[in-house]
């Protein structure tokens, strides 16, 4: 298909199913910048560079940081310190994925990841009950109380306590429309490595708990290298995402899949369903992490998965994805963050690309199983998006993504030109140890405050503490 009949297409689909540019990202706006022939993606890198809100100072409140000058950011949750409420209890470490929730009360609930990786004989469970009492990861739960608007705002944490324990390398999820928390773990340990059960499962947990939920190892979305979890509003289908390397050279690194799980009952994972994985119709096997054309649109099937919960998995936790490689499925590079929005789903890949920087796709539903996946946004080197993890859509339309890379750190938007913009710089410091990475970036349900977190250590003894954080300001005044 010509570059020009790509576009064409591309713009009538747009048209076709109405974006509503006022209130969504448009797919045209998020990759009209690279409809330009190869050579013109020479240009100067400011070019891809937003205005954004401003330039960026620094925080008074969190001189860490820089942030546009009308913005306030806060610390709301430290780790390694007495929960808010519980003093009894010590706030796990690792904070990573995490979202917000409506409470009947009024409040709000944030559900937040605890990416531990502690070997079998290091490890704890973090509370009670316990998947794994050989496994420190899991999740907290925290109540905040939000009053006041602008500058006067205020964000108080109510409670603070362990939701979810005995899991490992809780890393993403997602929320879901009914009301609860996915937390996936990002490994396949198990026994033969010295834990008490196996690992590669998400587990649910409902913003309505208050202790600490009896976990469930959801094993038909699959044993996997979990990542990030989005959940279609309309079906109550499940995508997922897998974080696994992409390289030619190294069979041990075939690539990544993206899933979805369809179940049995809409909101009752638990009692089973179809685990699939996407192809490219016609082209078994594509790569889509090297040389593919923002704004390229191809048509998407699914795959069915014959072994979810593979055995094999634990020494080989690719396993799942060598299935869906056999029948024809694609190939991503390390994909991390998704989010459901403007009928479909976001994904990103945080190596992929030609420039190994990053990757934006969004996946449209079709009829029963076939589909339509568009690279919407490529990132042309670090200096613009560097290795983007955690994604969310915002309320008034574009996406924020939390950067993993090297050197500075950065939240970053993504508007609806297509444009780059700095929301919070986390730069490097002569002397002292290198930014951290940001993780778990959402909004409250007003979509007035954007919560996320600074990930510390990642072990028991670790003593680097992760902090969470809450950052509002005008946000209609600019383009998210």
């Amino acid at each position: 298909m010509t570059t020009q009949r790509a576009r064409r297409e591309f713009l009538e689909r747009i048209w076709r199913y109405g974006a509503t540019a006022a209130a969504t990202p448009t797919l045209a706006g998020l990759a009209r910048w690279s409809w330009a022939q190869p050579e013109d993606r020479r240009r100067a890198l400011g070019d891809w560079k937003a205005d954004g809100y401003g330039p960026l100072v620094r925080s008074p409140d969190c001189p860490e940081f820089e942030i546009p000058a009308a913005f306030k950011v806060i610390r709301i949750s430290e780790a390694l310190r007495p929960a808010a409420g519980r003093p009894g209890l010590t706030v796990p470490n690792a904070f990573d994925g995490m979202a917000a929730f409506a409470l009947r009360n009024g409040n709000v609930r944030l559900i937040r990841n605890h990416e531990m990786t502690d070997a079998a004989a290091d490890g704890r469970a973090i509370g009670t009950p316990a998947y794994d009492p050989r496994a420190s990861g899991g999740t907290s739960s925290l109540e905040l109380r939000i009053a006041g608007t602008g500058k006067n705002r205020r964000v108080e944490v109510v409670d603070e306590f362990v939701s979810l324990a005995g899991t490992r390398v809780n890393c993403a999820g997602g929320p879901t429309p009914w009301g609860s928390w996915l937390s996936a773990e990002e490994n396949c340990h198990g026994v033969t490595q010295g834990f008490a059960r196996p690992h590669g499962y998400v587990f649910e947990v409902p913003a309505e708990a208050r202790e600490t939920v009896s976990p469930v190892a959801l094993t038909a979305m699959g044993r996997f290298v979990h990542e990030a979890v989005a959940v279609d509003r309309e079906t109550g289908i499940v995508y997922e995402t897998e974080d696994a390397w992409y390289d030619p050279a190294d069979p041990a690194r075939p690539g990544a899949g993206f899933y979805r799980f369809i179940p049995k009952r809409r909101e009752h994972l638990a009692e089973g369903g179809r685990l699939q994985i996407l192809a490219i119709e016609g082209r078994p096997g594509f790569v889509t992490a090297r040389d593919l054309m923002p704004g390229t649109t191809l048509p998407a099937r699914w795959i069915d998965i014959e072994a979810p919960d593979p055995a094999a998995a634990e020494s080989e936790p690719t396993t799942v994805f060598r299935e869906g490689l056999a029948k024809g499925a694609a190939v991503f590079a390390r994909l991390e963050g998704a989010w459901a929005g403007d009928g479909g789903i976001y994904i990103v890949s945080t190596n992929g690309g030609n420039a190994r920087a990053g990757q934006v796709f969004f996946y449209e539903p079709g009829a029963s199983d076939a589909g339509r996946l568009t690279l919407v946004f490529e990132s042309p080197s670090p200096a613009v998006l560097d290795a983007p993890d955690n994604i969310v859509r915002t309320p008034r339309g574009g996406l924020v993504m939390c950067e993993d890379g090297s050197a500075d750190q950065y939240v970053r938007g993504l508007d609806r030109s297509g444009r780059i913009l700095d929301l919070v710089r986390h730069p490097v410091v002569e002397g002292r140890a290198g930014p951290r990475e940001f993780a778990g970036a959402c909004f409250s349900p007003d979509g007035e405050v954007l919560f996320f977190n600074v990930q510390g250590s990642a072990t028991v003894t670790g003593t680097n503490a992760s902090v969470t954080y809450a950052m509002w300001g005008p946000w209609a005044d600019g383009p998210l």
